[in-house]
């Protein structure tokens, strides 16, 4: 079928991969467009049956407690972000010469000939965020967009829907990428690179080679981060429309074709008149919220796509100062006798911890969780003069207790060898005897949640939980 656009989808049958949202999102759009499809997931829980009998409704067929059969005379597979490409279904597929796709390169196929451009993001951390301040920013300036892709509504969803866009902030996973070969944004972000997910991509080189894909076929910007060369790198390895620009931002003074901070300003010398000589005051830094380095960072990231869409400065400072984060991305939680407690339960590797850490000193930090092949040598190294103290809990603690060990063996460590959900309230009420007046004690895990807490939200709820419990015994 290869990745072209597919001009009618009447008849084709299509597999889809993964009983979760997006998948059923995609089967629901294929089925109404008049496919027959059939949806395959290794699961067969209580769950698992009541969304089968909903598609089955629907006229859709569902193979429960099987992931690894194609089913014969399949003509396309959809499947699911988290799918790893060394599945067997899809090594089926491959030996049947049928092309597997994801839910994004559906979405981009199904667009209509009208359809809102998009502004694309990714990166290892900062993804969320810097799409919630792009879509603050288009709205600031009049736009109708959503924030959609990796967050929110399933994008699918969102094409075929009713409601019409002028453009779209989307964000989009490595996965994501790696399943959407014809995605064309108008412009696009790769906000860092670091390792991650490298149990589902195998190699670093393959990881950045998905981030990479967000670049392809892009029409105004590229932008690339100045401080982490490797996205620059795959600005130039992309293959654009020409006259799209490199655009990048910097925490420092920016230089001509990029976003960057003077004296507490975030400054356009991108998007300008003769931008060898002048420079457009976009917003302050305590317009960003919070004002940390790294958010920082997304503001200016998110500030340069609005730019390249044509969206004024007054835009972007107010749609900085409209923009709220989410829960557990760096968020207070208390004061509770002189010490600050800081929830920044999404930094679930070491990148976004070494951010956190950056941001706050002295820091008695918690820490620990599942290191998904993570190491912690690197972060402990950067981070370890800004330490009071650490309280590491969760299955793969011993590995960060290590680092610890070997690069800042004047820090105190106290080993939490407890999985109960009174653990948190143990973690807290140790970093709270720990820390001194000034000090912030800082939830950042730099692990995933899953052996412990269903996900990161509840791990940032029971650090919250537990904050609000110490300040009550305080009160």
């Amino acid at each position: 079928m290869g990745s072209g656009q597919v001009t009618s989808w009447q008849g084709k049958n299509i597999t889809v991969a993964g009983l979760g949202v997006s998948g059923i999102s995609a089967a629901r759009a294929l089925a109404g467009l008049g496919a027959s499809v059939t949806v395959v997931d290794g699961g067969d829980s209580e769950g698992h049956r009541a969304r089968a009998a909903e598609l089955g409704e629907l006229g859709i067929s569902v193979r429960l407690a099987d992931a690894e059969t194609l089913p014969e005379g399949t003509d396309l597979v959809v499947t699911s972000p988290g799918w790893k490409p060394e599945s067997p279904l899809f090594a089926a597929a491959a030996a049947a010469g049928v092309e597997v796709v994801g839910d994004v390169e559906i979405a981009w196929q199904l667009r209509g000939p009208d359809a809102a451009p998009w502004l694309a993001i990714t990166g290892t951390n900062g993804k969320t965020t810097t799409t919630q301040m792009l879509a603050s920013i288009l709205k600031a300036a009049g736009l109708k967009t959503a924030a959609v892709g990796n967050i929110g509504t399933p994008i699918i969803d969102v094409v075929l829907g009713e409601e019409k866009y002028d453009v779209l902030a989307v964000e989009l996973s490595s996965y994501q990428l790696h399943w959407a070969p014809s995605l064309r944004a108008h412009s696009a972000a790769v906000l860092n690179l670091a390792p991650d997910h490298l149990d589902w991509h195998g190699t670093m080189q393959a990881y950045a080679a998905d981030k990479g894909r967000i670049y392809e076929g892009n029409t105004v910007a590229c932008v690339y981060n100045v401080a982490d060369p490797a996205t620059e790198a795959l600005v130039v390895e992309a293959d654009v429309e020409e006259g799209c620009r490199a655009i990048g931002f910097t925490l420092g003074a920016p230089g001509p074709s990029m976003l960057g901070v003077v004296d507490g300003i975030l400054v356009d010398r991108a998007f300008v008149e003769n931008r060898q000589k002048n420079a457009q005051e976009l917003a302050e830094v305590k317009d960003v919220n919070p004002p940390a380095p790294h958010n920082i960072a997304n503001a200016l990231a998110a500030a340069a796509l609005a730019r390249a869409f044509g969206v004024a400065p007054r835009a972007v400072r107010d749609g900085l100062r409209d923009f709220r984060p989410d829960a557990h991305r760096v968020a207070f939680v208390d004061e509770v006798a002189g010490v600050t407690y800081v929830d920044d339960s999404k930094a679930t590797n070491t990148h976004a911890a070494e951010a956190s850490l950056a941001a706050f000193e002295p820091v008695v930090w918690i820490a620990g969780g599942l290191a998904k092949g993570a190491t912690f040598d690197e972060l402990v190294q950067k981070s370890a003069k800004r330490m009071r103290a650490a309280v590491l809990l969760g299955a793969d603690r011993a590995l960060i207790a290590e680092a610890l060990a070997r690069h800042a063996p004047e820090v105190p460590v106290v080993d939490l060898d407890r999985t109960d959900t009174g653990a948190m309230l143990a973690a807290v009420r140790e970093a709270a005897r720990l820390a001194e007046p000034g000090d912030t004690v800082l939830l950042a895990p730099a692990c995933a949640s899953m052996d412990m807490f269903a996900n990161y939200n509840k791990r940032g709820d029971a650090f919250a939980d537990a904050v609000r419990e110490l300040a009550a015994e305080n009160a």
